[in-house]
């Protein structure tokens, strides 16, 4: 996710340059062929067409973001369950009888939202997740086709270990047992967006309308702006497609791109409550790197 408060011009232009470069020479052609042939192109209604579009741009620029803000929101809910899970866990099992079992439920759920993360990302899991699955001896939970839900499972039965050893009543087993439920949806609405894409024609049309719209621009304009048209219909074509990059640029919140969530640093934030809460040592939180991009 990009933190800096003012966006990168190169990042915008990097998004669309080659769009953006075939439009201009489309542009010159238009403008050469313009006063080169004897012909007047066609008064077109721009501004009619340019509301249709923006209309159409506007609405899938929302509903990109509401995925983008929808998985923040349930990444903020999973950071408060773990908190969650973290202090029922210190506060309802015995000193020190427990302190064990304390550590590898901690160490557990930071494996759990770090396995998450990769398989969110698709990626392969790395040291981070790979060295707290040893600490909590859940090395069986990688194996399953689900190694997030594997790891989600080993807790509750962790849980109920807990109770058959008499250290929690059922009654604090139930209310553990609400966190994890919650930890579950969490998941689940991640993934729901992660494995449902935007519909097709979300996607395929606003695209369709905006191309259409930049070719015919110059058309509209070559007759008022003159030799300035590959000037002014490349400054209007750039507003369009900057608009639609970023729509394809929010649709999947999850994936490891800049303008993405930042699952990176949640993930350690979780990781830093959560040892810091059984009085382990901690690291660092992480930071935003040069290009003001948060990972």
């Amino acid at each position: 996710m990009i933190v800096k408060p003012v966006p990168s011009f190169k990042t915008i232009v990097r998004e669309v340059w080659k769009p953006l470069t075939l439009l201009f020479v489309w542009d010159v052609i238009v403008t050469v062929v313009y006063y080169i042939l004897p012909f007047r192109a066609p008064e077109l209604p721009l501004t009619l067409f340019g509301s249709a579009v923006a209309l159409f741009l506007g609405f899938r620029s929302n509903s990109a973001y509401q995925r983008w803000w929808e998985g923040r929101g349930l990444w903020g809910l999973m950071i408060n369950a773990s908190r969650n899970l973290a202090r029922a866990t210190r506060n309802f099992l015995p000193d020190p009888e427990a302190a064990s079992f304390k550590r590898d439920i901690v160490f557990r759920q930071i494996a759990y939202v770090n396995a998450l993360r990769c398989q969110l990302r698709r990626q392969s899991f790395d040291d981070a997740t790979l060295g707290y699955v040893a600490k909590a001896g859940a090395e069986i939970a990688m194996q399953r086709g689900n190694a997030a839900n594997g790891l989600l499972d080993g807790t509750g039965r962790k849980i109920d270990d807990a109770r058959r050893a008499g250290w929690i009543d059922t009654i604090q087993q139930s209310a553990m047992e609400s966190v994890l439920v919650d930890i579950a949806n969490a998941q689940g609405g991640m993934e729901r967006l992660k494995n449902t894409p935007l519909p097709n024609h979300f996607r395929f049309f606003p695209m369709l309308f905006v191309h259409m719209f930049c070719i015919l621009l110059p058309f509209g304009l070559v007759e008022t702006l003159g030799f300035a048209t590959p000037l002014g219909s490349t400054i209007a074509g750039l507003m369009f497609l900057a608009v639609l990059a970023i729509g394809d640029d929010l649709v999947d919140p999850f994936a490891n791109e800049p303008h993405d969530l930042p699952l990176s640093a949640m993930c350690r934030t979780i990781e830093i409550d959560l040892l810091q809460s059984v009085g382990l040592e901690a690291p660092s939180p992480i930071v935003a790197d040069r290009k003001g991009v948060l990972w």
